[in-house]
Protein backbone atom coordinates (compact mmCIF):
# COMPACT_ATOMS: atom_id res chain seq x y z
CA UNK A 1 0.00 0.00 0.00
CA UNK A 2 1.53 3.11 -0.51
CA UNK A 3 1.70 6.24 1.93
CA UNK A 4 -0.08 9.16 1.95
CA UNK A 5 1.70 12.54 2.78
CA UNK A 6 0.68 12.31 6.04
CA UNK A 7 1.58 8.56 6.90
CA UNK A 8 5.26 9.97 4.76
CA UNK A 9 5.63 13.15 7.46
CA UNK A 10 5.68 10.54 10.30
CA UNK A 11 8.01 8.07 9.31
CA UNK A 12 11.19 7.85 11.23
CA UNK A 13 13.77 8.41 8.65
CA UNK A 14 12.59 9.87 5.38
CA UNK A 15 14.50 9.95 2.18
CA UNK A 16 13.12 12.62 -0.99
CA UNK A 17 14.71 11.38 -4.09
CA UNK A 18 13.60 13.61 -7.27
CA UNK A 19 13.71 13.77 -10.34
CA UNK A 20 15.10 17.32 -12.04
CA UNK A 21 14.21 18.21 -15.59
CA UNK A 22 10.53 18.54 -16.07
CA UNK A 23 10.18 17.77 -11.86
CA UNK A 24 11.99 20.51 -10.22
CA UNK A 25 12.69 22.45 -13.40
CA UNK A 26 11.35 23.23 -16.44
CA UNK A 27 12.13 21.90 -19.84
CA UNK A 28 14.22 24.08 -21.84
CA UNK A 29 15.77 23.92 -25.19
CA UNK A 30 19.53 24.50 -23.80
CA UNK A 31 19.72 21.95 -21.01
CA UNK A 32 22.79 23.70 -19.30
CA UNK A 33 20.22 26.65 -18.84
CA UNK A 34 17.77 24.80 -16.65
CA UNK A 35 17.47 25.83 -13.25
CA UNK A 36 14.50 25.26 -9.73
CA UNK A 37 11.69 26.80 -10.27
CA UNK A 38 12.12 29.38 -6.78
CA UNK A 39 9.19 27.63 -4.98
CA UNK A 40 11.13 24.37 -5.83
CA UNK A 41 13.91 25.68 -4.41
CA UNK A 42 12.04 26.69 -1.52
CA UNK A 43 10.46 23.54 -0.39
CA UNK A 44 13.87 20.93 -1.59
CA UNK A 45 15.16 23.50 1.01
CA UNK A 46 13.41 23.73 3.80
CA UNK A 47 12.92 19.78 3.36
CA UNK A 48 16.48 19.34 3.73
CA UNK A 49 17.00 21.47 6.97
CA UNK A 50 14.83 19.16 8.56
CA UNK A 51 16.10 16.06 11.35
CA UNK A 52 16.22 12.72 9.72
CA UNK A 53 15.42 13.97 6.31
CA UNK A 54 17.53 13.66 3.30
CA UNK A 55 17.24 14.87 -0.26
CA UNK A 56 18.86 13.61 -3.28
CA UNK A 57 18.44 14.60 -7.10
CA UNK A 58 17.95 11.40 -8.89
CA UNK A 59 18.82 12.58 -12.88
CA UNK A 60 20.56 10.93 -16.25
CA UNK A 61 22.55 13.98 -16.28
CA UNK A 62 25.90 13.48 -16.15
CA UNK A 63 27.30 14.03 -12.57
CA UNK A 64 29.22 17.45 -13.32
CA UNK A 65 26.25 18.97 -15.45
CA UNK A 66 24.07 18.16 -12.44
CA UNK A 67 26.05 19.77 -10.52
CA UNK A 68 25.52 22.74 -12.04
CA UNK A 69 22.13 23.41 -13.24
CA UNK A 70 21.10 22.30 -10.09
CA UNK A 71 23.67 24.40 -8.15
CA UNK A 72 25.39 22.54 -5.95
CA UNK A 73 28.50 23.30 -4.03
CA UNK A 74 30.10 21.28 -1.69
CA UNK A 75 28.63 22.23 1.28
CA UNK A 76 25.13 21.38 -0.21
CA UNK A 77 23.18 19.15 1.92
CA UNK A 78 21.39 17.39 -1.17
CA UNK A 79 23.00 14.10 -2.53
CA UNK A 80 23.21 13.23 -5.99
CA UNK A 81 22.54 10.53 -8.30
CA UNK A 82 23.71 10.99 -11.59
CA UNK A 83 23.62 9.34 -15.18
CA UNK A 84 20.20 7.29 -14.10
CA UNK A 85 22.02 5.94 -10.83
CA UNK A 86 25.35 5.13 -12.10
CA UNK A 87 27.25 8.30 -10.62
CA UNK A 88 26.64 9.60 -6.97
CA UNK A 89 27.62 12.66 -4.86
CA UNK A 90 27.63 11.96 -1.12
CA UNK A 91 28.45 13.40 2.00
CA UNK A 92 31.39 16.11 -0.50
CA UNK A 93 32.50 13.19 -2.68
CA UNK A 94 31.98 11.72 -6.20
CA UNK A 95 31.70 8.38 -6.22
CA UNK A 96 31.41 4.96 -9.19
CA UNK A 97 33.24 6.42 -12.36
CA UNK A 98 33.92 3.55 -14.87
CA UNK A 99 37.72 3.02 -15.65
CA UNK A 100 36.87 -0.08 -18.39
CA UNK A 101 39.30 1.35 -21.08
CA UNK A 102 37.84 -0.42 -23.99
CA UNK A 103 33.98 0.83 -23.23
CA UNK A 104 35.16 4.64 -22.87
CA UNK A 105 37.09 3.97 -26.17
CA UNK A 106 34.37 2.81 -27.67
CA UNK A 107 32.00 5.67 -25.82
CA UNK A 108 34.35 8.37 -27.76
CA UNK A 109 34.23 6.46 -31.30
CA UNK A 110 30.03 6.65 -31.21
CA UNK A 111 29.92 9.82 -30.17
CA UNK A 112 32.05 11.34 -32.96
CA UNK A 113 30.28 8.98 -35.33
CA UNK A 114 26.96 10.24 -33.86
CA UNK A 115 28.00 14.02 -34.27
CA UNK A 116 28.71 13.38 -37.41
CA UNK A 117 25.23 11.76 -38.12
CA UNK A 118 23.69 14.95 -37.05
CA UNK A 119 25.36 17.55 -38.65
CA UNK A 120 22.57 17.65 -42.04
CA UNK A 121 19.95 17.75 -39.71
CA UNK A 122 19.03 20.98 -38.30
CA UNK A 123 17.63 21.51 -34.91
CA UNK A 124 19.49 17.77 -33.53
CA UNK A 125 22.27 17.89 -31.32
CA UNK A 126 24.22 15.20 -29.36
CA UNK A 127 25.34 15.48 -25.86
CA UNK A 128 28.29 14.02 -24.30
CA UNK A 129 27.25 11.74 -21.30
CA UNK A 130 29.67 10.09 -19.04
CA UNK A 131 29.05 6.62 -19.78
CA UNK A 132 27.73 7.05 -23.53
CA UNK A 133 25.56 9.90 -25.49
CA UNK A 134 22.31 11.44 -25.88
CA UNK A 135 20.65 12.88 -28.79
CA UNK A 136 18.14 15.77 -28.81
CA UNK A 137 15.71 16.50 -31.10
CA UNK A 138 13.20 19.20 -29.08
CA UNK A 139 14.29 21.69 -32.01
CA UNK A 140 13.69 19.25 -35.05
CA UNK A 141 10.61 18.80 -37.04
CA UNK A 142 8.78 15.36 -36.46
CA UNK A 143 10.29 14.25 -39.59
CA UNK A 144 13.65 15.13 -39.34
CA UNK A 145 13.56 13.69 -35.12
CA UNK A 146 12.44 10.22 -36.40
CA UNK A 147 14.96 10.19 -39.18
CA UNK A 148 17.39 11.01 -36.43
CA UNK A 149 16.59 8.57 -34.16
CA UNK A 150 16.17 5.98 -36.70
CA UNK A 151 20.05 6.36 -37.93
CA UNK A 152 21.30 6.80 -34.17
CA UNK A 153 19.15 3.46 -33.33
CA UNK A 154 21.01 1.59 -36.26
CA UNK A 155 24.60 2.90 -35.36
CA UNK A 156 24.14 1.71 -31.85
CA UNK A 157 22.50 -1.75 -32.17
CA UNK A 158 25.27 -2.04 -35.35
CA UNK A 159 28.44 -1.39 -33.34
CA UNK A 160 27.06 -1.88 -29.58
CA UNK A 161 24.26 -4.11 -29.28
CA UNK A 162 24.15 -4.41 -25.53
CA UNK A 163 24.34 -0.74 -24.79
CA UNK A 164 21.00 0.48 -22.48
CA UNK A 165 18.60 2.84 -25.17
CA UNK A 166 16.77 5.28 -23.11
CA UNK A 167 13.75 7.08 -24.68
CA UNK A 168 12.81 10.69 -22.84
CA UNK A 169 11.02 14.02 -23.67
CA UNK A 170 12.59 14.68 -27.42
CA UNK A 171 15.73 12.66 -26.38
CA UNK A 172 17.11 9.00 -26.96
CA UNK A 173 20.11 8.00 -25.07
CA UNK A 174 22.37 5.31 -25.03
CA UNK A 175 24.90 3.80 -22.43
CA UNK A 176 27.32 0.72 -21.76
CA UNK A 177 26.05 1.28 -18.40
CA UNK A 178 22.95 -0.36 -17.36
CA UNK A 179 21.92 1.30 -13.95
CA UNK A 180 18.39 2.81 -13.72
CA UNK A 181 16.82 4.76 -11.40
CA UNK A 182 15.44 2.02 -9.57
CA UNK A 183 19.10 1.29 -8.49
CA UNK A 184 20.06 5.19 -7.66
CA UNK A 185 16.91 4.66 -5.04
CA UNK A 186 17.94 1.19 -3.88
CA UNK A 187 21.68 2.56 -3.36
CA UNK A 188 20.14 6.05 -1.42
CA UNK A 189 17.90 4.25 0.69
CA UNK A 190 20.39 2.13 1.55
CA UNK A 191 23.17 4.76 2.38
CA UNK A 192 20.63 6.49 4.62
CA UNK A 193 18.63 4.05 6.14
CA UNK A 194 15.19 5.49 4.91
CA UNK A 195 12.13 3.84 6.67
CA UNK A 196 10.32 5.48 3.51
CA UNK A 197 10.79 7.11 0.35
CA UNK A 198 9.42 9.93 -1.58
CA UNK A 199 10.50 9.33 -5.42
CA UNK A 200 9.03 11.90 -8.08
CA UNK A 201 9.71 12.24 -11.89
CA UNK A 202 8.09 13.29 -14.77
CA UNK A 203 9.89 10.97 -17.84
CA UNK A 204 9.13 7.69 -18.62
CA UNK A 205 13.18 6.93 -17.56
CA UNK A 206 11.90 7.40 -14.37
CA UNK A 207 9.02 4.48 -14.15
CA UNK A 208 11.97 2.16 -13.08
CA UNK A 209 12.25 3.86 -9.92
CA UNK A 210 8.37 4.53 -9.69
CA UNK A 211 7.88 0.96 -10.16
CA UNK A 212 10.34 -0.31 -7.51
CA UNK A 213 8.75 1.52 -4.54
CA UNK A 214 7.25 -0.77 -2.06
CA UNK A 215 5.17 -0.35 1.32
CA UNK A 216 4.83 2.71 2.79
CA UNK A 217 6.80 4.62 -0.34
CA UNK A 218 5.07 7.35 -2.10
CA UNK A 219 5.42 7.56 -6.31
CA UNK A 220 4.25 10.85 -7.78
CA UNK A 221 4.18 11.88 -11.33
CA UNK A 222 4.63 15.48 -12.90
CA UNK A 223 2.00 15.09 -15.82
CA UNK A 224 -0.64 12.83 -17.02
CA UNK A 225 0.08 9.45 -18.22
CA UNK A 226 0.33 5.87 -17.58
CA UNK A 227 2.63 5.80 -14.60
CA UNK A 228 3.21 3.04 -11.54
CA UNK A 229 3.30 6.95 -9.42
CA UNK A 230 0.39 6.72 -7.37
CA UNK A 231 0.46 10.28 -6.80
CA UNK A 232 -0.61 12.39 -10.09
CA UNK A 233 0.64 16.13 -10.16
CA UNK A 234 -0.26 18.60 -12.86
CA UNK A 235 2.95 20.45 -12.79
CA UNK A 236 6.50 21.24 -11.23
CA UNK A 237 4.86 24.27 -9.01
CA UNK A 238 2.25 21.58 -7.59
CA UNK A 239 4.96 19.30 -7.07
CA UNK A 240 6.72 22.02 -5.51
CA UNK A 241 3.95 22.43 -3.13
CA UNK A 242 3.12 19.24 -2.18
CA UNK A 243 6.82 18.77 -1.50
CA UNK A 244 6.10 22.37 0.45
CA UNK A 245 3.47 20.44 2.38
CA UNK A 246 5.36 17.40 3.39
CA UNK A 247 8.18 19.95 5.04
CA UNK A 248 5.39 21.71 7.11
CA UNK A 249 3.72 18.35 8.00
CA UNK A 250 7.34 16.69 8.77
CA UNK A 251 8.11 19.74 10.81
CA UNK A 252 5.65 19.26 13.52
CA UNK A 253 5.40 15.39 13.20
CA UNK A 254 5.59 13.72 16.64
CA UNK A 255 9.00 12.15 17.74
CA UNK A 256 9.62 9.05 19.55
CA UNK A 257 8.48 9.82 23.20
CA UNK A 258 5.78 12.20 21.86
CA UNK A 259 7.47 15.64 21.23
CA UNK A 260 7.43 17.34 17.63
CA UNK A 261 10.22 18.42 15.74
CA UNK A 262 9.71 21.81 17.06
CA UNK A 263 9.12 20.90 20.74
CA UNK A 264 13.59 20.30 20.27
CA UNK A 265 14.27 23.43 18.96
Amino acid sequence: MSATVETLARTERLLVALDFDGTLAPLTDEPMAARMLPEAREAVTALAALPDTTVALVSGRALPDLRIIAEHDDDSALLLAGSHGAEFWTGGQAEATDDDAEAMALRDELRGKAEGLVEPWEGVWVEPKTFGFAVHTRLADEVTSATATEAMDELVRTEAPRWRRRLGHNIVEYAFRDEGKDTAVRVLRELTGATAVLFAGDDTTDEDALASLGEGDLGVLVGDRDTHASLTVPDIPAMAALLGRLAGLRAQAPRPGGLSRTDTA
